[in-house]
């Protein structure tokens, strides 16, 4: 029994035994923890874009942003609502470098993924440069902990190799032994299969790549639920405080290299999608999500990041909501929009 329904089961039982309303006077009314059994949003309260989040082997739920605390900050959390500063994955001396000492000087780390393979917690992450699209390399690190330190291991691929402008933005997927990145900014959404050897040397099988989405997309992710593959895509404007107008959208495949679609058969490689959150009077900005998590009932949420419009100082703070799941399989989140109050997820401590 989760604990939002314990208490309403305890509160019943209190007004029973109060019996007439005379002993009602005489009771005082039973006093419950709101906090217990609900949230606010943000769940967190400082500049975290492009959220990752990882459910560890320890149990606990680790949270990577991008770079707006330098060297890539790190979170840790045991129940998805409150979070604590851990550290950085890198150090000034461990930060990657590897696109050149030149360029370097002005690249940053953005939209880390982190995900367990072959037992390592591997961290990929965008090294790039703002506005130069052709300056975009997609690297990883490695480690033994969630919470690092994390190895420099070297990049996966960049825009030249791969031949696509502002090649940012990844996403790896396992699946039947076989390892997949999808990635892109704004000038299409691709998938390639990738080789992973036993000494972490990762490079993409070139003759695989395909694209998938348009070019409206960037921050994409994939989940898999009753033979589909949902397609997870922000499209709009991520970065200008009130007047963002990031969106998270989603369609959905019965095959990992598409066609994805909308509900009425429109291809996400025509720029066709669904909406799953978009802004209202409390955020904008709504957008770049992790990849699902699960609570212990097997409710499925949803991270992200918006502008708090009456605290735009803050700059794109992490948010949560549940997402549910229509009659024909597709997802959503209440209202379309972000919620300033909601349950907390379940668990079964």
């Amino acid at each position: 029994m989760s604990m939002r329904y314990f208490i309403m089961e305890i509160c019943c039982l209190l007004f029973t035994a109060c019996g007439s309303s005379e002993n009602l006077k005489k009771q005082p009314a039973p006093e419950v923890d709101d906090s217990q059994i609900a949230y606010n949003n943000p769940v967190i309260r400082i500049s975290a874009p492009d959220p990752a989040v990882i459910r560890a082997k320890d149990g606990f739920y680790y949270l990577y942003a991008t770079e707006n605390i330098r060297n890539l900050p790190i979170f840790k959390s045991e129940n998805m609502i409150d979070w604590e500063d851990t550290g950085t994955a890198f150090t000034e001396k461990t930060r990657p470098d590897f696109i050149g000492k030149t360029n370097n000087t002005h690249a940053a780390i953005w939209a880390p993924e982190i995900q367990y393979i072959k037992n390592k917690y591997v961290l990929f992450y965008s090294l790039a440069q703002w506005g130069n699209h052709w300056i975009s390399t997609i690297g990883y690190a490695i480690s033994d902990s969630p919470a690092g330190p994390f190895t420099v291991q070297g990049k996966v691929f960049d825009s030249h190799d791969v031949n696509v402008e502002n090649s940012i933005d990844q996403f790896f997927y396992e699946e039947d032994g076989k390892y997949y990145m999808l990635w892109g900014s704004f000038f299409g959404i691709y998938i390639v299969e990738l080789y992973i050897t036993d000494d972490w040397q990762i490079t993409p099988k070139l003759e695989t790549k395909r694209q998938i989405a348009g070019t409206a997309y960037e921050g994409i992710n994939l989940w898999k639920r009753n033979g589909y593959y949902y397609l997870f895509a922000s499209t709009g404007t991520c970065c200008e405080g009130r007047n963002s107008t990031y969106t998270t959208v989603v369609a959905r495949s019965e095959n990992l290299f598409g066609s994805y679609i909308d509900r009425n058969g429109r291809k996400m490689l025509d720029n066709a999608h669904e909406v799953i959150i978009k802004g209202n009077d409390h955020f904008v900005g709504t957008g770049h999500n992790s990849i699902l998590q699960e609570d212990d009932e097997g409710n499925t949420w949803i991270f992200y990041h918006a502008y708090q419009l009456d605290r735009l100082d803050a700059q794109r703070q992490v948010l949560l909501d549940r997402l549910f799941w229509d009659e024909e399989g597709w997802p959503y989140v209440e209202k379309q929009q972000p919620s300033s109050g909601a349950f907390r997820p379940v668990f079964n401590k």
